[in-house]
């Protein structure tokens, strides 16, 4: 087994205690053996540290990490990275509420082993009840970075998942200190485009890994906070140029900013008491070149189907504070899943 290429499997954790013992498990029960296995503490303030060393004392391939500093998560997830071993031919993230099947590991590093031009391997993963990162015939193992870039690009199939669904190449996370570019939490599928700027991504027919849903999840924070859109729009911005035609890209870029405009109206209302929100979603827009159109705030309250009167669609000067009061009459019919 020593001759076969060495992996290193890498935990950023914050406050895990109710799920770090099965991810522990899950890595541990890997059918591939030549890994070693890094637990990164950001000062956690439950039991986090405490379950990771008596796993650790266990078995000599974890490595526990306590940090001294907190950072953000995608930091986090960066300093995990530059704490893998300079001899790991590639680097595996679990999350700490996620988990991986037994042959995760062993079928990506195959596939990557038989394919040289792969970068980035990806599976099947399961999210609650939902198999999820479908959209690849299932005879394609291998598809050109760009074709695979472009698809995504124009609406699907999204099949990147997460960084716990993912297998890096180590050689590409090590060109940079920032693998995960930006603090946002879709910073991971940024690294994907960036990655398959200079080679393939490859994918194993198979679920291979697990992620849990519930309300403390980044993904669920990203929903209620706006980020995935914003992602979106900054994704498109930067490799949308690169990999569609003019038309593709305004095309989309007026799709999504249609979503977002849908999702805002109601998160401003939900927002409301907070000053910061606003504020929040204005710069990280125009961080990605993009400005905040208030007439199409107010056609994304008409499409949310919300009773604004024509004179907000013909005011471009139409402020926050005066599309609310409309909004406020029309509250109760946000859908429900705005609010979690």
């Amino acid at each position: 087994m020593s001759e076969k290429p060495f992996v290193s499997i890498l935990t950023p954790v914050y406050n895990g205690e109710a799920f770090i013992a099965a991810c522990i498990e899950s890595v541990l029960a890997q059918t591939y053996t030549n890994f070693e296995y890094v637990i990164v503490n950001n000062r956690s303030t439950d039991r986090t540290l405490e379950i990771a060393r008596s796993y650790a004392v266990n078995d000599r391939r974890i490595r526990v990490e306590d940090c001294e500093t907190f950072v953000g998560v995608i930091e986090n997830h960066n300093r995990a990275l530059s704490l893998a071993s300079p001899a790991s031919k590639y680097c595996k993230i679990v999350s700490a509420d996620d988990w991986i099947l037994p042959e995760c590991v062993e079928k990506m590093v195959a596939l990557a082993e038989t394919n040289p031009s792969v970068g980035l391997v990806g599976s099947y993963a399961i999210a609650g009840t939902k198999v999820m990162n479908t959209g690849l015939p299932f005879n394609t193992n291998v598809v050109k970075g760009h074709v695979v870039c472009r698809a995504s690009l124009l609406g699907g199939p999204y099949v990147f998942g997460s960084p716990s669904s993912l297998m890096y190449r180590a050689d590409l996370t090590r060109q940079t200190n920032a693998f995960f570019p930006n603090p946002n939490p879709h910073s991971d599928t940024t690294a994907c485009y960036e990655v398959l700027q200079q080679s393939d991504f490859g994918f194993v027919h198979q679920i291979l890994t697990g992620t849990r849903v519930h309300s403390g999840s980044e993904t669920s924070k990203s929903f209620k906070h706006g980020t995935l859109y914003r992602a979106l729009l900054a994704d498109l911005a930067r490799y949308g140029p690169i990999h569609l035609t003019p038309e593709e890209l305004k095309s989309q870029r007026d799709e999504f900013m249609a979503m977002y405009y849908e999702w805002l109206i109601a998160a401003l209302y939900t927002n409301r008491k907070d000053p910061k929100f606003w504020a929040v979603q204005k710069a990280e827009l125009e961080e990605a070149g993009i400005h905040v159109s208030y007439a199409k705030l107010a056609l994304g309250a008409l499409a949310r189907g919300f009773h604004t009167v024509l004179e907000i669609v013909a005011d471009p000067r139409m402020r926050v504070q005066r599309i609310l009061r409309f909004v406020r009459q029309d509250a109760k019919k946000v859908k429900a899943e705005y609010y979690t």
